[in-house]
């Protein structure tokens, strides 16, 4: 028997979905506002919730990412309305299980609630990340713990994996955890780096070469990819790799066979795939700029790591790990951290991400010298500086003058912050959608004439449209 919460403002509607759920044997309870539903999931345990989206107090969308970060979050059911293609999708997108349109049958309710039931006895089932060998995967908020059971799940199978990842989120950590905890730990894990190899060797260092291939192959040599044998080979940045040579990685991938450069015998090697990229593949895709068909192969499994201003709940916890590896190596006394040291941290955006406070924390150390105790004063200004503009209540900025942005819209929030602030970012992202989609259609598509009317550079759109999950259609 699971317990089922029902959030739509229609107490018909509820009445006929409490007499659905209960004659399938299970607990049913709504709530006719998004406030108390919020209140509901967050002092209940629900296996699955039905949200409606056009609620009296706000959107149903707007309260997913809080229903999935509570602790054994239940499966989302969206109920949106005839004909709501954006709707369905940005419930997809936020994480939702699946959606219903009204005017539904009771046979779609059934079905939605046993699939989603299956799928979370499933999943309850399987092994969790808890058994994980993890040593320098620091956190423990839902939106890593969520990923870490994506992690776990591939380190069982073969499957070829793509991390998706802003840059400094760690994608080379969860990579090289995967294989870690894979049938392939004792062997090899070789990294390649594609956006640091010159077009020109890309495909020796890959596939290797024969003597007298070209100028300069004064010997034979073996690629990375053999290196890779029975072991993992990692890409990291695969989005930069030529269209010549991803053609030849396509053919790689589907046969692990291959010719070395000048060569005309081929090579067999047992690798595993995992690749890592911090760009939107499926735009370079439509662009014509990455092969769709090589997309389609790296996408059997999709890791998106969360960038680390959506979980602020972990940059305590990374805090203390990072200085405590630092005494360790320097073999110094550990000095204290203070509460405002930490606020500070935890109320900036860290557009670097991980990367980015784990070379902030050197730099106060430093600066720290002899003091007993790690102090906001230890910290660079503009991190100080954007803690004083919150707790004043000005909208924090960048160092370009702009309000800095998490890819889910949401500037990160200080540990408490009033209800206005969360509302005024609600309708913000509102906003922003309906501004963004007006654009796509003024500018019928074209990223170049989106970018003349907007006033906004490429990358900045891109990453605004990706955010709301809008795309250009060329």
């Amino acid at each position: 028997m699971a317990d089922i919460l029902i959030i739509d403002d229609d107490m018909m509607m509820c009445n006929t979905m409490e007499r659905i759920v209960t004659h399938m044997g299970h607990t049913a309870r709504s709530a006719h506002t998004l406030k108390k539903g919020r209140n509901m999931v967050s002092i209940g345990s629900y296996d699955v919730v039905l949200l409606d989206v056009l609620m009296p107090d706000g959107s149903g969308l707007d309260l997913v990412p809080q229903i999935r970060h509570v602790p054994d979050a239940p499966e989302i059911i969206i109920i949106t309305s005839l004909g709501n293609p954006e709707g369905a999708e940005l419930a997809i997108r936020n994480g939702a299980w699946d959606y219903v349109e009204k005017p539904f049958s009771k046979q779609d309710i059934v079905l939605q609630v046993s699939r989603a039931l299956e799928y979370r006895t499933a999943k309850t089932s399987r092994k969790d990340h808890s058994s994980l060998k993890r040593d320098n995967i620091i956190g423990n908020s839902p939106a890593i713990s969520s990923c870490l059971d994506l992690v776990a799940d591939a380190a069982e199978s073969e499957a070829t994996v793509l991390i998706q990842g802003e840059t400094g989120s760690g994608k080379e950590l969860f990579a090289r955890t995967i294989h870690d905890n894979s049938a392939r730990k004792d062997n090899d894990f070789i990294i390649v780096d594609c956006a640091a190899i010159p077009g020109s060797l890309i495909e020796s260092l890959l596939f290797g070469n024969v003597k007298g291939a070209f100028t300069g192959a004064d010997r034979d040599k073996t690629g990375l990819v053999k290196l890779a044998h029975r072991g993992t080979l990692f890409l990291d940045e695969v989005g930069e790799l030529p269209l010549k040579v991803q053609k030849v990685f396509l053919r790689v991938l589907q046969e692990r066979r291959f010719r070395p450069v000048g060569s005309h015998r081929e090579v067999v090697s047992d690798f595993r795939l995992v690749a890592a990229t911090n760009r939107n593949l499926e735009h370079m895709a439509a662009e014509g700029t990455f092969r769709k068909d090589l997309l389609y192969r790296l996408q059997q499994v999709t890791i998106a790591i969360p960038p680390l201003n959506q979980r602020p709940e972990d940059i305590r916890e990374l805090t203390r790990e990072y200085v405590a590896r630092i005494y360790r190596q320097a073999e110094v006394p550990p000095k204290s951290i203070t509460p405002d040291f930490f606020k500070s941290l935890c109320v900036y955006t860290w557009p670097g991400n991980v990367r980015e406070l784990f070379n902030t924390l050197e730099r106060a150390l430093a600066a720290a010298g002899n003091d007993s105790q790690l102090v906001p004063l230890h910290l660079p200004d503009n991190i100080r500086i954007h803690q004083v503009r919150t707790s004043l209540g000005a909208q924090p900025k960048d160092d370009n003058g702009s309000a800095p942005v998490s890819s889910s819209g949401e500037v990160a929030p200080p540990e408490t912050m009033p209800l206005f602030k969360e509302m005024r970012s609600a309708e913000l992202l509102k906003i922003e959608y309906k501004y963004f989609r007006r654009l796509i259609a003024l500018a019928d598509g074209d990223i170049r004439k989106a970018c003349a009317i907007s006033g906004l550079g490429r990358s900045y759109l891109y990453g605004q449209l990706k955010k709301h999950g809008l795309r250009l259609s060329r």
